[in-house]
């Protein structure tokens, strides 16, 4: 129960002690037991709910009175920027409070009562906020009783959420499912900004999955909690994308591609011993070269390396250059898939081919890579050779979906193989790939592999 508030002549004059009663509790912290110390953090606890009906209802005469006015300002809010000199978010919620207070006298009541605390009447004011106009006062009434008697926020929650459900309209207006939204802003830095309103379902399955993924490492983990889920959505997508079961664009596995510089990765561990050995391989491939082109002749330049490298690069005029090592093992295996969709092609089984049409990639595209004489062939090969055949003027039949896979297939496998062809072991970044990495990226990345 509260004590009886003492007479005083002025508010000011009762400003003046509870100014002075403060600094006395600060300056008596340090002098204070365990027990004396947790008795003043309740205390405070209810002076701030107090202080916050006060300010509340001091504020809310002085906006119905636009006192702010005689200031020249144009809003309480504004007035209490200028004239009290505190920050925007600080002055909205006094602002704030006043409306609460006015909206929701009994919590107010509470308030200067010291019956409950400034955070739970907050929370309390947002729940009943959501119901009908007519039936925030009993729901008020019902929450500040249950908070009286002891009952805890999830409680409280849950006698909420039950209220709601039998003051809400059978018609609740839109459907709160169509509000759903995420949003990911990425900043000047390249950072991003994550904002959202999930459904229950999603918050479900968000919530599950991150508490697996943000538990702390041990007891040298200074992660905050927040830090600890931004590290755990950073894990759990990259696991879902090294799953492979992310659906594919265009064919290729979707991936998440970084732009490093070539001094960053040098810089990585272990990379002068890299570094050194790959110049040793590049030297071995250099005098390969210059012993071939001594047999065979060359292509006028010359395969320079070492100090004679560094001499010439000094005077000269430098161009760069993508080179790589030839896979003749991918080269065959590149013509055999090539054969393979140029034999498709032929029969008319291209994407987009159909009863009066041919695909687009077909012999018969005006392209000079097929018969256009009415002769029948068949990639190459004579109708009596047991391969199959048709006649440039027959029509062609739609392609089934087994043939538009195997066509696509066919032609991801050919991108592959060309990217193996170009991409040998020379080259620095395949280098680097196969040893500082540990193992081959999944399908081709020319930007890595080609140079």
């Amino acid at each position: 129960m509260a004590q009886q508030v003492p007479a005083f002549a002025s508010s000011a004059e009762a400003l003046a002690v509870a100014r002075s009663a403060m600094r006395f509790v600060y300056e008596d912290a340090g002098r204070m037991s365990i027990d004396g110390q947790a008795e003043t953090l309740r205390q405070l606890e209810q002076l701030c709910a107090v202080q916050t009906a006060a300010r509340a209802a001091v504020l809310s005469g002085f906006t119905a009175g636009q006192g702010y006015l005689g200031d020249a300002d144009y809003s309480a809010r504004a007035w209490l920027m200028h004239r009290t000199r505190i920050s925007t978010g600080a002055a909205a919620g006094h602002v704030g409070w006043s409306r609460r207070v006015a909206g929701h006298p009994q919590l107010g009541a509470a308030l200067a009562a010291e019956l409950i605390s400034e955070s739970y009447a907050r929370t309390i004011t947002r729940w009943t906020d959501k119901l009908p106009e007519d039936c925030r006062p009993a729901a008020d009434a019902i929450l500040l009783a249950a908070a009286k008697s002891g009952m805890d926020l999830r409680d409280l929650a849950e006698l909420a959420a039950e209220i709601h459900a039998r003051s809400a309209p059978e018609d609740e207006g839109p459907d709160r499912f169509e509000e759903r939204c995420v949003q990911v802003e990425t900043t000047f830095g390249g950072a991003g900004v994550l904002r959202g309103d999930l459904t229950p379902e999603c918050t479900a399955v968000v919530t599950t999955v991150m508490d697996a993924l943000s538990a702390p490492a041990g007891p040298e983990d200074t992660r905050t909690l927040a830090q600890r889920y931004h590290d755990g959505l950073q894990d759990a997508m990259e696991r879902l994308v090294a799953s492979g079961m992310l659906p594919e664009r265009a064919g290729v596995p979707v991936r998440v591609w970084g732009h490093i510089f070539l001094p960053d990765l040098m810089n990585l561990d272990g990379a002068t011993e890299l570094m050194r050995q790959w110049v040793t391989d590049a030297r071995a491939a250099w005098a390969a070269h210059r012993a071939a082109a001594s047999e065979g002749g060359g292509d006028g330049g010359v395969w320079l390396s070492g100090d004679a490298a560094a001499g010439m690069a000094c005077d000269g005029a430098v161009a760069p250059v993508v080179s790589g090592s030839v896979n003749p093992g991918a080269f065959g295996r590149m013509v055999t898939l090539a054969a393979e969709l140029a034999h498709l092609g032929y029969l008319g089984h291209t994407p987009g081919s159909g009863p009066g049409q041919r695909g687009g990639r077909g012999p018969d595209d005006g392209n000079g890579c097929g018969p256009d004489d009415g002769t029948t062939s068949a990639l190459g090969s004579d109708p009596g050779d047991g391969a199959p055949a048709v006649t440039s003027g027959a029509t062609p039949q739609a392609p089934g979906p087994e043939v538009l896979l195997r066509w696509q297939a066919l032609e991801q496998a050919i991108v592959e193989q060309a990217v193996t062809l170009l991409s040998g072991p020379e080259g620095l970044i395949s280098f680097v790939r196969r040893t500082m990495l540990g193992s081959q990226l999944g399908g081709p990345s020319i930007p890595l592999d080609v140079g």
